[in-house]
């Protein structure tokens, strides 16, 4: 396998469907048509310019005087803290769903910068803190990650959550110094199981951040929230760092500049060891291509995307690193189609733009899109995914513990992706009245049959003329389209036409069905057998394993 080499087949149908589902949430049917047909570098480029970044949250609560203000600009108000916590998680599912911009690459790597710098809403406790922090990810998703690990360390979310703010002379916390490098950048071990640095290490880096702390944290009515240096609260004296980072010493300062050039210092320090990017590229490939790390792929794409990464010319800008691994061979290699299980964001986000049930417009229907994101945000937490929420700081369990996306799927979990499925084929959930979230599965097949007084009644005792009535053949085909990352079998077909459509009845049984319904649509009988008839065979398609992974 040329492993990096530049994937150069237009792409297909399937590859259009792969590159979409690992670069965003998931495709509608005329994302896939529209990216069929485009090289890989086209495709990838275009998700990437695709980005909005002028959206921002709102107050989605019609009922208050500031409802329609960006929620950036509400003075400090304590007594809804929560719920406009809660807004910012909603706007940006909003925006994972495609609400206000086309299919873009930006939002699927949001969160994975979200994941890796985590700061958790309910801890940070402050609805600006936390959308600033989210902005900052959101802006400089494709920049440069050194710069992005500078400014994340002084970010007000990261020093509340982190406890940073606290970090001082004489009393440093070691939270950030020890998260900054295990989590963030070179990681514990490197690739031989070796460690990368010490526990002394993680207190020279502790007393090197003090210093910094926050303003106009939970003040009431207070408009504006930064970060300062306070040169009184930072330790002046030198910092001597172990064997592991060649003793380097990050010489101490004073004075109003001495916590921007130590940062600076400590920064390059960490990033001068090759560990550092290749443990940076590791989970860039375990997020985009495959949870599973062989020795081949190490040395050959881990270790020459961290030469890329590093190098003097890239200077650890991101955008090329992730085209180089997105137009890849090994991207679109057969063994990595299929290999993650997604997540509850993709599973749930995936399906809802897939069959077209989009939120309503957060500005015009701020009630019917906050009753929207309820449903979905609630489902995704439940299913241990709550977006803006981690439990800790490692991020969400499926993206660290052993198994990697696997864990996504449980004894609990499985049941609840079930009762999803259930809620979308069935139409249980209101939106609004005349908007229910629902797959029109009736619709669909009447796609495919648009001239339907053409065609021949049945049974039929001569040749028929005419349009062809709708098969069980051509039904399966229809709702099979783009479902699945790999083609399933014909007996698998056969299975789920005999044996679920069908429920062992012969299949000519269906075309008398479906033109009796079509002849007589006011029937609520048989517009409900042929329902039922569908909605049994969704529920069973969407509950195969294989469209659990992406």
């Amino acid at each position: 396998m040329p492993y990096l080499d530049l994937y150069t087949p237009v792409l297909t149908a399937k590859t259009a469907a792969h590159l979409l589902r690992r670069a965003t949430f998931g495709p509608t049917q005329a994302e896939i048509t529209a990216f069929t047909g485009l090289t890989a570098t086209k495709a990838v480029q275009q998700l990437i310019s695709n980005a909005n970044y002028t959206l921002a949250p709102i107050d989605i609560n019609d009922a208050k005087p500031t409802a329609g203000q960006a929620i950036a600009t509400i003075p400090w108000d304590g007594d809804r803290n929560s719920e406009l916590g809660y807004f910012v998680a909603y706007w940006w599912m909003g925006v994972m769903l495609g609400q206000n911009q086309p299919i873009t690459l930006l939002d699927k790597l949001t969160l994975f910068w979200q994941n890796h710098f985590v700061t958790a809403r309910e801890t940070v406790d402050d609805y600006r803190y936390i959308w600033r922090n989210l902005k900052l990810l959101r802006d400089n998703a494709f920049g440069n990650f050194r710069q992005l690990v500078i400014d994340m360390t002084k970010d007000p979310a990261m020093l509340i959550y982190q406890n940073g703010s606290e970090n001082r002379v004489g009393a440093p916390n070691e939270n950030y110094g020890r998260e900054m490098q295990e989590l963030f950048t070179i990681g514990v071990r490197d690739v031989a199981g070796n460690v990368n640095y010490t526990e002394d290490d993680v207190k020279e880096a502790s007393r090197t951040l003090t210093g910094w702390t926050v303003t106009n944290y939970w003040t009431p009515g207070s408009t504006t929230i930064s970060t300062v240096f306070d040169p009184a609260r930072h330790d002046p004296n030198n910092k001597v760092f172990s064997g592991k980072y060649g003793n380097t010493i990050v010489t101490g300062r004073s004075g109003a500049t001495a916590g921007d050039l130590e940062l600076a210092d400590l920064t390059a320090m960490i990033f001068n060891r090759p560990e550092t990017a290749r443990f940076m590229c590791r989970k860039l490939y375990r997020w985009f291509v495959n949870p599973n790390i062989t020795s081949a792929i190490e040395t050959n794409v881990i270790v020459p995307l961290a030469t890329l990464f590093s190098s003097p010319t890239n200077d650890w800008k991101i955008r090329p690193v992730l085209e180089k691994l997105l137009t890849s061979q090994v991207f679109f290699d057969e063994s990595n189609i299929g290999a993650i299980v997604k997540s509850p964001a993709e599973m749930m986000l995936g399906m809802l733009r897939f069959y077209g049930q989009p939120p309503r417009n957060m500005v015009t229907q701020p009630a019917a899109f906050r009753k929207y994101m309820d449903f979905v945000y609630y489902r995704m937490r439940d299913l241990q995914q709550p977006i803006l929420d981690q439990l800790t700081v490692f991020g969400y369990d499926a993206y660290y513990q052993t198994g990697y996306s696997k864990v996504w799927i449980n004894t609990n979990t499985i049941v609840l992706r079930g009762e999803f499925i259930n809620y979308l084929v069935q139409g249980w959930y209101e939106v609004e009245s005349g908007y229910r979230l629902q797959i029109p599965l009736v619709e669909m097949i009447e796609a495919i049959q648009p001239n339907f007084a053409d065609v021949p009644a049945l049974p039929q005792t001569t040749p028929p003329t005419g349009t062809p009535a709708v098969t069980c053949v051509r039904v399966l085909d229809a709702l099979l389209k783009n479902l699945f990352t790999t083609d399933i079998s014909q007996a698998q077909k056969d299975f789920l036409i005999d044996m679920i459509l069908m429920q062992e009845l012969p299949r000519l049984s269906w075309e008398f069905e479906w033109n009796a319904y079509r002849r007589e649509p006011t029937d609520s009988y048989r517009r409900n057998t042929v329902l039922w008839r569908l909605q049994n065979l969704m529920k069973y398609m969407l509950r195969m394993a294989e469209y659990q992974v992406c």
